[in-house]
């Protein structure tokens, strides 16, 4: 019964989390003069796995909330224009741009608390529903699931919680 409980509070954190991710994934950039989110620009011949040569944001199919699990935490990354950050479960939030670097879809992000789990990423594929990113350091690739309208992507891995 405790796993159960266990199981459903971080059923409830992770909805919880999704529904922020899509509040903060339809916020404006306040003001930092980036109109790399607006449709005319998002979709301004970007392919699918690379942004078209030159550009400077991320491809309109790398934007949105991207949901996995890691080490029995969920973890979202999301991509609004030229932004991107990272949170997962536990509290860490990390900040930081996307976008095209030599042909290649790079993240870059910065953790406050220090953290280097994520802080530089290459984009490996990329489409409608599942994202694959290989992150310097120890995480190496992780695939994430699109998460659309606020809600959990099904078929996410679960993990057995340690009593």
């Amino acid at each position: 019964m405790t796993t159960a409980s266990a199981r459903v509070r971080g059923v409830a954190l992770a909805a919880g989390l999704v529904g922020a991710l899509a509040l903060t994934a339809c916020s404006g950039s306040g003001g930092s003069g980036d109109n790399a989110s607006s449709p005319a620009s998002a979709s301004s011949g970007a392919s699918a796995r690379t942004a078209s040569p030159g550009g400077t944001g991320a491809s309109a199919r790398l934007q949105g909330s991207w949901i996995t699990t890691a080490d029995g935490k969920i973890v979202a990354l999301v991509v609004t224009g030229k932004q991107a950050g990272v949170f997962a479960t536990g509290g860490t939030v990390c900040s930081g741009t996307a976008g095209a670097e030599d042909g290649m879809q790079m993240i870059h992000l910065t953790c406050p608390g220090g953290g280097k789990e994520r802080t530089t990423g290459m984009v490996d594929s990329v489409d409608d529903t599942t994202l694959k990113v290989t992150w310097s350091g120890k995480t190496g690739q992780e695939t994430y699931t699109k998460a659309e309208g606020g809600k959990l992507p099904s078929g996410l891995p679960t993990v057995p919680v340690k009593q």
